[in-house]
């Protein structure tokens, strides 16, 4: 579909249901970063999106590769795909920061339609203190190398990033998976990479350290919700797991040992099955509404 402002989003939908589950993904990531879930979800209606400068949508064009933007994309797609009927929100990273920013530029949307919610692998905010799990005094040469090299990444093309995911799966495997990962999980990630815009990867790792959204969480209150974390995250620090949890009250915490960042991989059983719970709930809650 194409948005408001003429960005082509690649969308899928899957199944068919009075509860439609809404599946968005992470930054550099695109819907098939969660292919391993949906097929653990049968019976339900799924939609998934590439995020603008993602996968197979067009690019994000200067000055849209904001969290802001992703989350005016959601709201309309839900508008044009799911005009009616209960909504379970289920957002992995970046995902459930666009989430939180529906929120807040949208939380008529929020508290009228959606029922259930799934934080996964996300943060409120402060990712401009990121650390990567390392010393402070060793993350930030590491930091200011990772800056040097996003702006030659930025001139790169899609082609060429793509010709590159090979050499990127070590860095892959060390920054967002735990303990002893899947290596086709690994590449399955990296290949994800080399399909996202690189230009748009840079704006987006920018507005990442922008992203401060605790006091949006309030809209998400009259929803069921549970948040999953890698207890060996590296972005996003367990600590703010708890944090997120804290902000919803009636929150389901639930910590993965062992686990990393990318959890609709290295625990997509135990994801799948509480994304399955949220849409059984909330169509009981449909039919005593009925």
């Amino acid at each position: 579909m194409r948005t408001s402002d003429g960005v082509a989003l690649h969308v899928v939908e899957q199944g068919s249901g009075p509860v439609t589950l809404v599946l968005v993904h992470g930054w550099t990531m695109d819907h098939t970063s969660w292919d391993d879930a949906v097929g653990l979800l049968p019976g339900v209606r799924v939609l998934r999106l590439d995020w603008r400068g993602h996968g197979r949508s067009a690019a994000a064009p200067p000055g849209t590769a904001t969290i802001d933007r992703l989350a005016d994309d959601l709201a309309e797609v839900i508008a044009a795909r799911v005009p009616t009927g209960p909504i379970v929100l289920a957002g992995h990273s970046l995902g459930g920061m666009t989430m939180m920013a529906l929120a807040e530029r949208h939380p008529g949307l929020v508290r009228s339609r959606v029922v259930g919610a799934a934080f996964v692998s996300t943060t409120y905010g402060g990712l401009s203190k990121l650390t990567l799990g390392l010393p402070r005094w060793v993350a930030a040469p590491v930091l200011y190398v990772e800056e040097w090299l996003n702006r030659g990444l930025a001139r790169l093309t899609r082609p060429v990033l793509l010709r590159k995911t090979r050499a990127l799966r070590p860095g892959v495997r060390w920054l967002v998976f735990g303990k002893a990962p899947d290596w086709g999980h690994v590449a399955l990630t990296a290949a994800q990479v080399g399909r996202c815009n690189p230009a748009n990867m840079v704006g987006f790792r920018n507005a990442l350290n922008e992203h401060e959204r605790l006091h949006a969480l309030d809209a998400f209150a009259g929803a069921e919700t549970v948040v999953m974390h890698g207890e060996r995250d590296r972005l996003c620090p367990l600590r703010d797991a708890h944090v997120l949890a804290s902000a919803l009250p009636g929150a389901e915490l639930v910590v993965f040992p062992r686990a990393g960042h990318m959890l609709n991989y290295e625990r997509v059983h135990e994801v799948a099955a509480r994304l399955r719970r949220l849409v059984a709930r909330a169509d009981l809650g449909q039919q005593a509404t009925a």
